[in-house]
């Protein structure tokens, strides 16, 4: 890994997106609360975890479909990732997320959350799972 610090993950979606964030060695990834993507203050919101954590990189899953080619959420996640680029000094990866959401369901369901339950938690589940394939992709 190049460097020392934090980093947030981001599972971007229509209506929820997930967060994650990993200490400063870049060994345990933690989720955070879900955020709203339609919240007027969502960049407030960005910006309180930047000051709370001081992150040195954002991953953002990048949603691909199975053959590798973009998904019609591809464009979306590259907005998101080009309106972080604009509000904040961090650099951004962006981390194929093909199956994150699925592993996520599984590793819940694993876990013995029931599926009603899950709902809440799956954006945060996947947004570890973008945030420990970042960190792993960092370290090769």
């Amino acid at each position: 890994m190049a460097r020392l610090g934090r980093r947030i993950a981001f599972d971007y979606g229509d209506v929820r997106i997930g967060v994650a964030i990993c200490d400063p060695d870049g060994l345990v990834a933690t989720p955070l609360d879900v955020l709203q993507s339609k919240d007027p203050n969502l960049i407030v919101k960005i910006n309180e975890l930047v000051q709370e954590y001081e992150p040195v990189k954002f991953y953002i899953g990048e949603p691909k479909q199975l053959s590798g080619a973009d998904s019609p959420s591809s464009d979306k996640a590259l907005k998101f990732a080009e309106l972080l680029s604009s509000k904040f000094d961090i650099e951004i990866t962006m981390v194929d997320e093909r199956l994150s959401t699925v592993s996520a369901s599984r590793q819940l369901r694993d876990a013995g959350i029931d599926a009603k339950s899950a709902k809440k938690l799956i954006d945060s589940a996947a947004a570890v799972a973008i945030l420990e394939q970042g960190l792993s992709i960092d370290k090769r």
